[in-house]
C-alpha cells in the first residue's frame, strides 16, 4: 500500500491510500510505452537534442560499443554532443519487451548510420540490446550494448 499526502482545501493535510485507487498497469501497454521510449531516445540522439538524452538516460548509464569499449553516460553525450559521435540514421525494427517488474530488457536489429571522428561509417545493421529501469516513475536506459550484425 502506497500512502499519499494530500493538501486539503483548509490547509489540513489528508492521509490517502491509493493502493485500492490504482490498478497495475497493463504488461501490454507498458511495453508498448517502453517501445516509445526508445524510439524517443534514438531520435534524440541523432538529432542531438542532449537535453532529451540526458533525461532519457540514468546516471548510472553504461554502453559498451560494438567494439568492445565500455563507457559512461557522460562519456557518451559528450560524444554525441561534441559531434564525435554524429547519428545521421537510427531505425529500428520491431523492438521485443521483456518486463520484469520495474525493470524491462529490449531487443532489436535496427540500420545504423553514424560519422565517428569524422569518418562515415555508412549504413550497418546492428543488434541493440538495453536494460531499462523505472526510477521515480519514470523509465530510464541502465545499459546499452551494441552489436554489429556482418553477413
Amino acid at each position: 500500500m502506497r500512502l499519499v499526502f494530500a493538501l486539503g482545501a483548509f490547509g489540513t493535510v489528508a492521509l490517502l491510500s491509493v493502493a485500492s485507487c490504482r490498478t497495475a498497469p497493463d504488461p501490454h501497454q507498458e511495453a508498448d510505452w517502453i517501445r516509445q521510449i526508445e524510439r524517443s531516445r534514438l531520435r534524440a540522439l541523432v538529432d542531438a537534442d542532449m537535453d532529451a538524452a540526458r533525461a532519457l538516460h540514468a546516471d548510472d548509464f553504461q554502453l559498451i560499443y560494438p567494439a568492445g569499449v565500455l563507457t559512461t553516460k557522460e562519456e557518451y553525450l559528450e560524444s554525441v554532443a561534441s559531434g564525435e559521435s554524429d547519428y545521421r540514421m537510427w531505425e529500428p525494427d520491431s523492438i521485443e519487451v521483456r518486463l520484469y517488474g520495474e525493470a524491462a530488457f529490449i531487443r532489436y536489429r535496427s540500420q545504423l548510420r553514424i560519422v565517428l571522428s569524422g569518418q562515415d561509417l555508412g549504413v550497418v545493421p546492428h543488434w541493440h540490446t538495453d536494460l531499462y529501469e523505472k526510477r521515480g516513475g519514470q523509465w530510464q536506459v541502465v545499459r546499452s550494448q551494441a552489436t554489429i550484425i556482418r553477413n
